[in-house]
């Protein structure tokens, strides 16, 4: 079959800047965007430990799905524990998946208060994976607002946002650990590496049969 005149591009220089300009446009439309990369939540497995060795864990997702993560020497494990509203003051670093309201401020999913050694971890306000619009919201607490202690301003920044804890929210402390407490059987969330999936680069772990809520 002859090649049609448009595709032999030969030595016509038109011909070779279309072509060009057409490789260029293909390559910038399957690269994500600075800013739709710093939005992508980051991937997390939620599920419960099978067995654990100096240097992989295997874990049952919640979908039922079984996995094998590596594990590095700089793999970093946080511990939960329960928790209560009258914990969080003016001062708390804490994080709360939560849902958009229409009045702008957020309904609190969870809460998880951070000790002072992790303040400023994950700082911002960012989307997450427990629903469609869910953010994670990571601050500083501020105000107070109203008389029933469940309303709060969080700061990141130079922003703030209101948070509003319904009475059913788990409520959870935050305390760094060792992977002592990753034993078969535990609730956890895995972080997988941002470069690779494969290898878990921080786990949450529930303490006394918790599951973390987050």
């Amino acid at each position: 079959m002859k090649t049609p005149n448009w595709i032999a591009v030969g030595s016509n220089p038109i011909a070779r800047l279309a072509i060009a300009g057409l490789a260029l446009m293909l390559t910038t439309s399957i690269l994500p965007s600075a800013g739709s990369a710093d939005t992508a939540p980051p991937k997390r497995i939620r599920g419960t430990i099978d067995t654990i060795s100096d240097t992989t864990l295997a874990v049952t997702a919640r979908g039922g799905q079984k996995m094998t993560f590596k594990l590095g020497s700089d793999l970093a494990v946080t511990g939960i524990t329960r928790a209560t509203l009258s914990e969080i003051k003016p001062g708390s670093y804490i994080g709360t998946a939560a849902m958009p309201q229409a009045d702008g401020s957020l309904k609190a999913l969870e809460v998880h208060i951070f000790p002072a050694s992790m303040k400023g971890t994950g700082e911002g306000n960012r989307p997450w994976d427990q629903g469609q619009s869910s953010r994670m919201l990571n601050g500083l607490v501020g105000d107070v607002v109203g008389t029933d202690g469940h309303s709060f301003m969080v700061k990141y920044g130079d922003k703030q946002q209101k948070v509003e804890v319904p009475d059913k929210a788990p409520i959870v402390m935050m305390e760094p650990a060792d992977r002592a407490l990753l034993t078969p059987g535990a609730k956890v969330i895995v972080f997988a590496a941002p470069n690779d999936p494969q290898t878990a680069a921080r786990v949450l772990v529930g303490e006394k049969g918790i599951t973390p809520p987050m």
